[in-house]
């Protein structure tokens, strides 16, 4: 995507990592330079903040980021066990580190059913947030 078609709550490609961009803003230089665009962007894994400058005429890399809900089955050795919504099992997310994590594993201590955001963009997955589960009457 041509680097003036971004906008901000975007996702882009900065030095290979998925990003979420936060702040963007174009410069104007010399009567024969190109207008710059300056991003400033979140790793939408990592949270590191990543910036990038380029003519606005440059083409950037978009990640295709998808989010799927998936029900909580169970947690193993720092894995999620989770199902999808056919009943497909999914065990190859990591328990998020930090808050979430803790909060995660303390509510499914204490029985409730859980539904975890995973996104997942370039190869990389990893869950971003959680909710109670409706309970079925």
């Amino acid at each position: 995507m041509q680097c003036s078609a971004l906008r901000k709550n975007g996702h882009v490609v900065i030095k290979g990592r998925p990003c979420k961009i936060v702040d963007m803003s174009t410069s104007k230089t010399g009567k024969h330079g190109h207008a710059k665009v300056h991003l400033v962007a979140i790793d939408i894994f990592t949270n590191k903040k990543l910036e990038d400058l380029s003519p606005s005429t440059h083409n950037m890399e978009v990640p295709n980021v998808t989010r799927t809900e998936y029900t909580l089955v169970n947690i193993d050795d720092d894995y999620l066990n989770l199902l999808d919504a056919d009943n497909n099992s999914k065990d190859d997310v990591k328990v998020p580190e930090g808050e979430l994590g803790q909060k995660i594993q303390a509510d499914f201590d204490d029985g409730k059913d859980l539904l975890v955001t995973i996104i997942s963009a370039m190869g990389e997955e990893a869950a971003i947030s959680y909710k109670e589960a409706p309970k079925s009457g």
